[in-house]
């Protein structure tokens, strides 16, 4: 049975920032910005049901989904495309597939203790982030 997730996250630190959004293309400007940006995590995980929200300072971002159900994700606020996803259980990870324009895209959650990890691809960049639970 994989673990519930629900919870509230604040950021602790971050590897691979800059390369990640230049796979996605991000214009200098704004990969500058969200490299100083230190986003917190809430999740709702209720049976096959999540809300994961990612709250920065300069926009929220918001997913809700059903776990193994393919659904059209409009990444508009991260850079502007869309893409058909699926969210699902490896084990005890949440992974992410993110089927578009960019190659390899997608991200897996996991918990380590009171430390949720997200690892996110793109093309061969890889960055990942590191959360501490506080609530």
């Amino acid at each position: 049975m994989p673990p519930n997730l629900t919870g509230y996250y604040r950021f602790v630190s971050q590897e691979n920032m800059d390369n990640y959004l230049r796979a996605l293309d991000i214009n200098v400007v704004l990969r500058k910005l969200v490299c100083l940006l230190k986003p917190d995590k809430e999740i709702i995980h209720t049976g096959n049901h999540m809300v994961i929200r990612t709250i920065t300072s300069l926009r929220d971002y918001v997913m809700d989904f059903d776990v193994g159900v393919q659904f059209e994700e409009d990444l508009g606020p991260v850079d502007g495309r869309k893409c058909q996803t699926t969210v699902s259980w490896e084990g005890d990870q949440l992974v992410c597939e993110q089927l578009g324009e960019k190659r390899n895209r997608g991200w897996r959650h996991w918990l380590e203790g009171d430390r949720l990890h997200l690892r996110m691809t793109a093309e061969d960049e890889v960055c990942v982030q590191v959360f501490q639970k506080v609530k």
